[in-house]
């Protein structure tokens, strides 16, 4: 818990380019509940990268946000395997507080988690200095994990 208050001080007064994010298995279901954090901007500068054609802002200008291009854009830069099997996130909500926006996604998985992948993408191609917090809490494991540019993915053993 401590991690989790450091890391979202961190964002907060970090200059840099950070985004936040956190998995969470959903205990006796077949679920993991994955939730980011990140500036505004930067995700409409970000998913241009997936769609350039429309005008993103007056899009994202009325809520609820469009799930279809939110759901492309987060499957195409999160990638999530349990267990080796790549995962498909679907939207659940998504807010728009400040300047920040929150994105809430569920993944359903088939199996109980033994291993988990991550691999972050989100802003990557845009600045060199990027960081992507994340923090992973499957039944009694937990890590936050630092991913960069550089070090984009990391896979770890649940017990």
């Amino acid at each position: 818990m401590l991690r989790v208050l450091a890391i979202s001080l961190l964002m907060t007064i970090h200059p840099g380019h950070v985004t936040m994010t956190s998995i969470d298995y959903v205990q006796g279901t077949d679920s993991l509940k994955v939730s980011c954090r990140m500036y505004f901007e930067d995700f409409l500068h970000d998913l241009q990268t997936i769609d350039d054609d429309r005008n993103l802002r007056t899009i994202f200008s009325r809520q609820p946000f469009p799930a279809d291009l939110i759901n492309q854009y987060f499957n195409s830069k999160v990638f999530i395997s349990i267990n080796d099997k790549l995962l498909i996130g679907k939207l659940l909500t998504s807010n728009l507080i400040d300047e920040e926006i929150i994105l809430n996604l569920i993944y359903r998985i088939d199996k109980k988690p033994k291993s988990i992948t991550v691999r972050n993408m989100i802003l990557t191609s845009w600045h060199s200095d990027q960081t992507n917090l994340m923090i992973i809490r499957i039944n009694n494991f937990e890590k936050g994990i630092k991913l960069t540019p550089d070090h984009n993915e990391e896979t770890f053993k649940v017990k």
